[in-house]
């Protein structure tokens, strides 16, 4: 991975964190990320008229990438009602990046070199020991999370596929949010009869967390053109290491020495995936 790929994933992997904390955050869960898809469709739209559409062959891949990110949605906010940033996003995210490495052997026909594996497993137990607590997980939030991890996997396959047949990683991306984005206010529809009572600051926060989110998965879909999907996958995981500060700092999460130490395989991960070895 060249360190201008490697750059910009780390700088997704903030990003990444971010809008999860301001979704974690939010009094209503669904209505934040209601928001933060309207925020994404509008931008989507404007964006549409000025790139080209990405080629034909992708075009399944659009739509199934589009469908399992609303499941996702979903899964997401369901974890996020009965589990902390702090332990939930570890197992979500933690689980992910092997699925990913091995969906991409399976149908990519992608290999890794030993320093690659290595990193993956690194940063996947340590993220994984992120959501330790005591010892032990707390169980009532682990079948939203877990399911939500298995749904990253496949979307990621799915696009970093996808990605490689569209000819153009913005066209594809950008149709990819676009399709996606009508998913979630349609279920809020069906699902509730009025939103809740927002103040404008709540409302310009998950506006602005949909904003950032296309920034942090647009960077992934463009990087996995130039690296394996397992790879891009690990480190944008290392977000959790960011969700980690984030929740002490601003949700009164606490960061002990477990986890600090789990932060630390994630970056000794990070590093064996940054410069592999054959």
């Amino acid at each position: 991975m060249t360190p201008f790929v490697l750059a910009c994933v780390m700088v997704a992997a903030v990003l990444h964190a971010g809008w999860n904390a301001v979704l974690r955050g939010g009094s209503d869960r669904l209505w934040s990320m209601t928001l933060m898809m309207i925020a994404v469709g509008c931008t989507s739209a404007v964006a549409a008229v000025f790139l080209p559409w990405p080629a034909p062959a992708s075009w399944p891949y659009v739509a199934a990438s589009a469908l399992i990110h609303a499941g996702y949605n979903l899964s997401l906010v369901r974890a996020y009602r009965s589990g902390e940033l702090g332990q939930t996003y570890p197992v979500s995210r933690g689980s992910s990046p092997v699925l990913v490495a091995l969906g991409a052997a399976a149908f990519a026909h992608e290999t890794l070199t030993a320093a690659a594996i290595l990193g993956i497993a690194l940063v996947s137990g340590g993220i994984l020991s992120l959501a330790l607590q005591g010892g032990r997980l707390r169980s009532g939030f682990l079948p939203a999370a877990l399911l939500t991890g298995i749904l990253i996997g496949a979307y990621t396959v799915v696009d970093g596929i996808g990605v490689r047949l569209a000819e153009n990683s913005l066209a594809y991306a950008n149709s990819m949010f676009l399709l996606w984005s009508v998913t979630t206010p349609a279920v809020y529809a069906f699902a509730r009869q009025r939103p809740p009572a927002y103040t404008r600051a709540q409302t310009a926060a998950a506006l602005a967390g949909g904003l950032v989110s296309i920034a942090a998965y647009g960077i992934v879909i463009w990087a996995m053109q130039y690296d394996a999907m397992g790879v891009v996958s690990a480190l944008r995981e290392t977000s959790v290491v960011y969700a980690a500060i984030i929740g002490r700092v601003f949700l009164d999460e606490r960061l002990t020495t477990r986890r600090i130490g789990s932060c630390l395989a994630i970056a000794a991960g990070a590093a064996c995936l940054a410069y592999p070895v054959g």
